[in-house]
């Protein structure tokens, strides 16, 4: 046997047979059929349009010479400026020791999963990572039930059936909104029933938040208004202030809940030992806020409605079944509707679906398999970020800033997405 071969025995478990990050994968792919000339549109990952608020690059400039390691929690400055941005938004009161920064919010997920030994619950659809996370730490990984009819959303009567049978495992339960794959959002009432569950069996409750700005009517609340005890609130840079690729993410925990974010700080210690300096000491631009950056957040808001609402339209005319989203930047549309005629193109699950459309369309696409679905769940996630961003916000603000943002504004500000409709209508017309 090739002594070179054998390496591949003493890889983990765990990670065996697992794909790399569906979004990410997508992405890659779509670049390199780019670079082949073929015409792709990206609504693959979920990466937001627009730029990094102008205040916020010149902040990195300023401290690009910053070049000492940082405390393992995060800057002091940067924070207080998060304390304060959560206190100011959420009517908390926490302070700048409750607040833990991470290269990312991914990775502060990936070590709160080694830090805390308890099942992980995760409503379905979810984002594509939580689940590997677990697999790869190697904890269990419970699905909640969630149904089209109530916009994919867990319920509190799902949630205690889950969790009355053994009702004193240790658990983290995650609750994305607004959602990624859905882009719904959850109730006051909502929120509050689940709290009530949440208390009675003393989860932890991760609350994902890192599209909470960009809920389309800027209302978003954090279910920590009512568990504040066992909810720790995790955000960052990437989504709200256009900011992915800088990788910087935060969670704040309650104080109840100091000992595991200590835990949490010892890892951090032992693998990335802290996040980029410069991109830290920009971040308290960012988080401290101003006029700008609340016009800045008003407008990409009045952009992603009116985008998602026209998308929501369009592909609802066309026979897909489709929530009508509240924030962030996705759709997922069911098109069961074409089970007949799909089948007989031999398309029977969504990863053929968005295999075929690419290659008929070079529409770039999720299948709902990668959000926790079956295969034959003829669902999939878009990703509406296939426009220029700095140009929207531009004409948002210029000469659409008085009147109230239609389909005339989309076709100039995303005709990529417009283009993908049509491509989209007319594919599904001819199968």
């Amino acid at each position: 046997m090739d002594i070179h071969t054998d390496h591949r025995y003493a890889i983990n478990l765990n990670v065996r047979g697992i794909q790399p990050s569906a979004t990410l994968r997508i992405n890659e792919l779509s670049n390199e059929l780019r670079a082949q000339g073929r015409d792709i549109i990206k609504l693959g990952l979920g990466q937001s349009p627009f730029p990094v608020p102008e205040r916020v690059v010149e902040a990195l400039r300023e401290h690009a010479h910053e070049k000492d390691y940082l405390p393992v929690k995060g800057l002091k400055g940067l924070r207080e400026a998060i304390a304060g941005y959560i206190n100011r938004s959420e009517r908390m009161r926490c302070t700048w020791e409750d607040v833990l920064i991470g290269p990312g919010s991914k990775e502060l997920l990936f070590i709160l999963q080694l830090a805390y030994y308890g099942d992980l619950l995760i409503p379905r659809p979810s984002w594509v990572s939580y689940a590997p996370q677990a697999r790869i730490i190697g904890r269990s990984v419970h699905w909640l039930p969630t149904h089209a009819e109530n916009n994919w959303q867990l319920t509190a009567e799902e949630l205690d059936i889950i969790c009355r049978d053994d009702p004193s495992r240790p658990r983290i339960l995650i609750l994305n909104y607004p959602s990624n794959p859905t882009g719904c959002t959850y109730t006051d009432d909502q929120l509050l029933a689940i709290a009530n569950v949440a208390r009675k069996y003393r989860l932890i409750l991760l609350s994902d938040e890192i599209y909470g700005e960009v809920h389309f009517e800027g209302k978003h609340k954090s279910i920590a208004r009512y568990y504040p005890e066992g909810t720790i609130i995790s955000t960052g840079l990437s989504k709200w202030a256009g900011a992915g690729g800088w990788r910087l993410g935060t969670f704040i925990f309650p104080r109840e809940l100091r000992p595991l974010q200590d835990a949490m700080a010892i890892i951090a210690s032992e693998t990335y030992t802290a996040t980029s300096a410069p991109i830290q000491h920009a971040a308290i631009t960012a988080f401290n806020g101003g006029e700008d950056m609340d016009d800045y957040l008003h407008q990409s808001r009045r952009v992603l409605k009116a985008v998602g609402e026209y998308l929501y339209r369009r592909l609802t005319e066309m026979g897909a079944v489709v929530q009508k989203p509240e924030g962030a930047f996705y759709l997922f549309p069911d098109f069961s509707g074409f089970r007949d005629a799909l089948e007989k193109r031999d398309i029977k699950t969504s990863t053929a679906f968005c295999k075929s459309l690419l290659e008929d369309t070079g529409i770039a696409i999720l299948p709902a398999s990668d959000f926790g679905f079956v295969p034959d769940h003829l669902g999939a996630r878009l990703a509406f970020v296939d426009f220029d961003g700095a140009e929207s916000l531009r004409l948002a603000g210029g000469d659409f800033r008085d009147q109230e943002l239609a389909d005339d504004f989309v076709q100039l500000a995303a005709p990529k997405l417009v283009q993908a409709m049509d491509k989209l209508e007319k594919w599904l017309k001819a199968l």
